[in-house]
């Protein structure tokens, strides 16, 4: 069994009351380097890429580099998703280190919080650090999203700032009306440095309609393991409700062995759902 990536969360602080996440069920957890190493240990068997996220932000960590290192120690990649408020905690050089495959930065979290800061002071550190890595030549990719879509172009007024920011500092004119994600998901600022844009979407919860049966990535491309050590199927199972097991006292290869986790995977196959929260997530359409 391999996966693309697998999902650590370092943390589930991510400093924010963004009105798109679910709201945190689970108490302040944030994963200590031990226990981290003893998961990444087992990990590199199934994946060569560790996602340092479910809902929590790594940068809010301030020894995030001792992370990377033992990630970057396994031979493994690291893929990071912040909302960009924290990047000021770091240097670029523990940003571009050599562990990290991707960045994500989800622009769209600034309107969504109340802050005192201005977006032109918010999106100064996240311009800097793409021209940055670009002077530099490193050759990590940086996606700035704009997940926040809608038939309304509801968010019409921010993102045209946004865009207007972007057009001043990258040699590029860029034209909400012409942005279509159902044609193209992403407009290329730079070397490795994309705009990637998207329709906001739905988490899973067992107060949802019920959506049906349908298919999923969860236990085929990736699982996520929660800051206090649940393994779930699925990264949008940010308040673990499908706990398959716990890396505390378990082995992650007993956990993918288990029947409940083998009946899962078994039942996506076929396009059916075994799990309450798998029926409820309008997520899967995008797969079926």
């Amino acid at each position: 069994m391999k996966f693309y990536r697998i999902y650590i969360e370092l943390t589930n602080v991510c400093g924010l009351r963004c009105s798109f996440c679910p709201t945190k069920t689970l108490p302040n957890t944030t994963m200590d380097l031990d226990f981290f190493e003893s998961i990444i240990q087992q990990a590199k068997t199934y994946t060569h890429e560790i996602a340092c996220h479910v809902v929590g932000d790594p940068l809010t960590l301030n020894n995030l580099n001792d992370y990377l290192e033992i990630i970057h120690r396994y031979g493994m990649k690291a893929m990071l998703t912040t909302s960009g408020y924290f990047m000021k905690k770091h240097s670029h050089e523990t940003l571009f280190h050599p562990a990290v495959k991707q960045m994500n930065v989800s622009l769209n979290s600034y309107n969504k919080n109340d802050t005192a800061i201005t977006l032109e002071q918010y999106i100064e550190p996240i311009i800097a650090l793409c021209h940055a890595k670009v002077a530099q030549q490193k050759e990590i990719f940086i996606n700035l999203r704009m997940w926040n879509l809608d038939e309304a172009m509801s968010e019409r007024s921010f993102n045209e700032k946004v865009f207007a920011a972007l057009n001043r500092t990258f040699d590029i004119t860029l034209d909400l009306d012409t942005v279509n994600p159902r044609s193209k998901t992403s407009i290329r600022l730079d070397h490795k440095v994309l705009l990637h844009f998207d329709h906001y979407f739905q988490w899973p919860s067992l107060n949802n309609p019920l959506y049906g049966h349908g298919t999923c990535q969860g236990l085929d491309s990736h699982i996520a393991i929660l800051a206090d050590g649940t393994l779930v199927p699925c990264c949008l199972d940010s308040g673990g409700v499908i706990a398959l097991g716990n890396l505390h006292n378990q082995r992650l290869a007993d956990i993918l062995d288990m029947q409940r986790t083998k009946a899962m995977r078994e039942s996506f196959r076929i396009g059916q759902c075994s799990e309450e929260l798998c029926l409820k997530c309008d997520y899967k359409r995008r797969f079926n």
